[in-house]
C-alpha cells in the first residue's frame, strides 16, 4: 500500500502564512462560485440526497477547487481543506435557502 503524500500542507506543515493565504483564497473563490447560480436551497428531509442540488453543486465545487489551487497557486489542498473552505463559504453567503424542516429548532 502506497500513501499520496502530495498535499502541501502534509509536505510543509510549518508554512503557515502559505496554508492561511491558500485557505482564503479558496474561500473567496467559492463564494464567487455561488454567485453564478440563483438562491441554492439546502438539503431538507435528506441530507444523502446526492442528487439534490446543493449536494451536485458540492462536489462540482470541489473539483473545480481542487483545480483551481493546483493552477494559480501549485499547490494542492487536502480533500479537508476544500470542505472547510467550502463550508465556511456556505456560512458567510446569503446564496443559500433553508427548508423548514432541517432540523433545527432554531
Amino acid at each position: 500500500m502506497t500513501v499520496d503524500l502530495r498535499y502541501d500542507i502534509w509536505l510543509d506543515p510549518d508554512n503557515t502564512p502559505l496554508h492561511q493565504a491558500v485557505e482564503q483564497d479558496l474561500e473567496r473563490f467559492f463564494m464567487e462560485r455561488f454567485a453564478d447560480y440563483p438562491h441554492i436551497r439546502l438539503f431538507g428531509a435528506d441530507p444523502y440526497d446526492y442528487d439534490a442540488p446543493f449536494n451536485r453543486l458540492y462536489l462540482a465545487l470541489m473539483a473545480r477547487g481542487e483545480e483551481y489551487c493546483a493552477r494559480h497557486w501549485q499547490y494542492a489542498a487536502t480533500p479537508g481543506q476544500l470542505h472547510r473552505c467550502f463550508f465556511s463559504a456556505v456560512g458567510h453567503s446569503n446564496k443559500f435557502l433553508r427548508d423548514p424542516d432541517d432540523g433545527d429548532s432554531t
